[in-house]
């Protein structure tokens, strides 16, 4: 019996190792995967910072008060800390600033009346200690961790690198990856002259534009290799040979010119499975190489290799480069659905938001395993088990988005 969808992404998962990392330059690490954790190195904020322009300000000695407050100076943001004298005296401070030595408040420009060198409370203007100030360390204390290992990096990742001094962080390598189309029907896109039984390449654009999307690959090249046994095993050996990792599609099924799998064994790759209980993507092949290089197989049809792109080398491709595994998400059927055969059914979904912020999955079945632009206005697909074949309406399955 062939491997369940779950089971598949399981002896996937048990044969990939996280790959090496490198460091990279803080500048060029949007949409890296950081593999060593990132510590605050001082407490944040560093200072009691202040958090409105106005006047800072000993709260005690404004309650004793019964006139107005002399002003001694001016502090800025970045300017050292000056020191407010005792009594009815204030400081005009700025944004961002150190709050002065003996000032424990800060009273809004919107609260004050200035005359002369004097600056008088509204009447409605109270003080508190400890208003408009934002406390050393009330963010984080020194040596805690701020971005955790596994996380993208992403503009808010890399302003929390940037406020505790990385200059470089740790990444994980990206893999080379070899996207590999088989077949004697296919032809350039820019072919003018094609013949009725020819068809254009498209599956080989559709995953190298998936994979680079991500940002997880450090480079992605398309080859072709004609249905010749020669061929294919010498563009494998060269292209295992000069990739980390190897996506095909086509000639994995059972026909007389599916070379592939023979292929692989001659090439001693391991095979770890053949065929999924699923469709579309039923004849979907997984195996590695002795230096631990993935090579997925994928349907020739182009919803099936694009479904199984997602399903399986997507997830694979993120445990390589140490990302942490992202929630499952979880959506309603919008309307019932049928499904007779006993394997897990991959469903083309559009998701849309009910007036109540719910995400109701529509189905867009695909016409045949070769409508590719059926996927266009899809947002995924769902994943519906073998084992019942009625749907209602509600039935909540796992998403798997075509972007993320």
């Amino acid at each position: 019996m062939p491997p369940t969808p779950t089971e598949a992404a399981q002896i996937i998962h048990a044969h990939l190792h996280t790959g090496s990392t490198e460091d990279c330059p803080l500048a060029a690490a949007h949409g890296r995967v950081l593999r060593k954790p990132i510590y605050a190195d001082r407490p944040l904020p560093p200072f009691d910072r202040v958090t409105m322009d106005g006047y800072a300000v000993n709260s005690a000695a404004v309650r004793e008060s019964s006139g107005g407050l002399r002003v001694t100076g001016f502090q800025a943001a970045g300017m050292i800390a000056r020191t407010l004298p005792n009594g009815p005296n204030a400081i005009e401070i700025a944004t961002g600033a150190t709050l002065p030595f003996g000032a424990d408040a800060i009273i809004p420009y919107e609260e004050t009346n200035p005359v002369g060198e004097e600056v008088l409370l509204n009447d409605a203007s109270t003080v508190t200690a400890g208003q408009n100030i934002h406390p050393k360390g009330s963010d984080h204390a020194a040596g805690a961790q701020l971005v955790a290992a596994g996380a993208t990096l992403t503009g808010r990742e890399i302003a929390a690198a940037a406020s505790s001094g990385y200059a470089r962080v740790v990444v994980g390598s990206r893999p080379s990856v070899a996207v590999i189309a088989t077949g004697d029907e296919l032809v350039e896109i820019d072919c003018r002259s094609i013949s009725p039984q020819q068809i254009r390449k498209s599956n080989d654009y559709a995953i190298r534009a998936a994979l680079l999307q991500t940002d997880l690959v450090s480079r992605v090249e398309r080859i072709h290799l004609r249905d010749l046994k020669s061929e294919i095993e010498s563009g494998l050996r060269q292209a295992l040979s000069a990739f980390d990792m190897l996506v095909l599609t086509g000639g994995v099924s059972k026909g007389k010119l599916d070379h592939l799998p023979q292929a692989f064994a001659d090439l001693d790759v391991t095979r770890h499975f053949h065929g999924v209980a699923q469709r579309p993507g039923k004849p979907m092949w997984f195996g590695t190489t002795s230096r631990q290089q993935p090579v997925f197989s994928l349907p020739g049809n182009p919803v099936s290799s694009y479904t199984c792109l997602h399903r399986y080398v997507m997830p694979a491709l993120r445990k390589i480069v140490g990302q942490t595994p992202a929630a499952t998400e979880t959506v309603a059927l919008a309307e019932p659905f049928h499904f007779p055969k006993p394997l897990a059914f991959f469903l083309p979904v559009r998701i849309r938001q009910t007036e109540d912020g719910r995400s109701l999955a529509h189905p867009a079945p695909f016409n045949t395993s070769g409508d590719l632009a059926g996927l266009v206005e899809t947002d995924g697909f769902i994943e519906l088990p073998a084992d019942q074949s009625d749907f209602s309406a509600g039935y909540c399955a796992p998403l798997h988005r075509w972007t993320r």
